[in-house]
């Protein structure tokens, strides 16, 4: 996963999977959390990509 937040989906996804294992519910929720926070950050990642190239574009456009 080379988006943003990557890191934090996968670890969510793994204390998800050890609390359900474990029958502990704070670690699952904890991972859903961690996993929602990485999604988030994908997202502002992926949008702020999307910016620049709306920048990148106009700066290459003549004003004639």
């Amino acid at each position: 996963m080379g988006d943003k937040g990557g890191m934090d989906k996968m670890k969510g996804k793994a204390k998800q999977k050890a609390g359900k294992a474990m029958g502990d519910e704070r670690m699952k929720s904890e991972g859903r959390t961690d996993e929602t926070k990485g999604k988030a950050k994908g997202a502002m990642g992926n949008a702020k990509e999307n910016i620049q190239g709306m920048k990148d574009s106009l700066k290459g456009k003549s004003h004639s």
